[in-house]
């Protein structure tokens, strides 16, 4: 099993296919294995790297670790360790702090970058207001009623193994905090809207319009600040497009990283 040794961390990889490099980067409810879907689909053209963020099976992080201040620098270790010249990047939720803050922080290394029912890092009031407008108490609603907030309402009544699926593939990071991690996350949405508007990349900002997690509109306000990046709304899906609706999700990858020219 390959793993990066970093300080205080040993961060798991997989890489498949051959050609130009594609980077996963999973939310919080994943890991590696949550690309299942995208990576037979995309292999044949270009290779396809999975990783499991620090702490997430079968990543490991030492006790007192930094946690998700470390995200962007293990991505920048990674792809430095596996010598790629250049990557387009794959985001989903909790993987948009990493892939955001890695194309700030190295945009001649980004060829394009996708941005999945996230906001990343972005600091902006329309995203906090709009944020505010989902309270703790949907996501405790779904939660007693055995529903995965991050999978959603319509993937447990229509796919009820896929769903089984993805709460198995949740319940791998055993002892992990979340929600010590998602306070964390939010205490690094520290990026203002001019720093994300000076992104000079091809960029695509993907949502489910049942999003439960994070509001469309909120993607939808990313999208907005940032030169040519482009929209798109799924309907009937939930939080996790790339896992509910794969056949859309990776069409709609496969068209933007061509019109990129990736």
């Amino acid at each position: 099993m390959p793993f990066l040794c970093l300080s205080g961390c040993d961060l798991y990889y997989e890489a498949h296919g051959s050609g130009p490099a594609v980077v996963f980067a999973h939310g919080l409810g994943g890991n590696h294995l949550s690309w299942w879907q995208q990576v037979p689909h995309f292999r044949d053209r270009y290779t396809c790297i999975a990783f499991a963020h620090r702490g997430f099976a079968p990543s490991v992080e030492a006790p007192g670790g930094p946690g998700p201040a470390a995200f962007v620098d293990d991505l920048a270790a990674l792809i430095g360790h596996l010598d790629l010249p250049d990557v387009r990047l794959v985001a989903q939720s909790m993987g948009g702090w990493t892939c955001l803050g890695y194309a700030l922080r190295h945009p001649e290394k980004v060829r394009a970058l996708v941005m999945a029912c996230t906001t990343g890092s972005l600091k902006h009031p329309e995203v906090e207001r709009l944020a505010s407008l989902t309270p703790e108490s949907t996501r405790d609603d779904l939660l007693a009623r055995g529903i995965h907030p991050a999978a959603g309402e319509r993937m447990a009544r229509e796919l009820p193994a896929l769903h089984f699926l993805y709460r198995e593939i949740d319940g791998l990071s055993v002892g992990l905090d979340k929600m010590k991690i998602r306070a964390a996350l939010r205490t690094l949405r520290t990026t203002p809207a001019e720093r994300v508007a000076g992104l000079r990349v091809p960029v695509l900002c993907l949502t489910g319009e049942e999003d439960a997690v994070m509001p469309p509109d909120a993607v939808a306000v990313l999208a907005s600040l940032i030169p040519g990046a482009r929209l798109e709304r799924v309907p009937k899906a939930g939080h996790s497009v790339y896992f509910e609706r794969p056949e859309i999700f990776n069409r709609l990858v496969d068209d933007f990283l061509k019109a990129a020219g990736t």
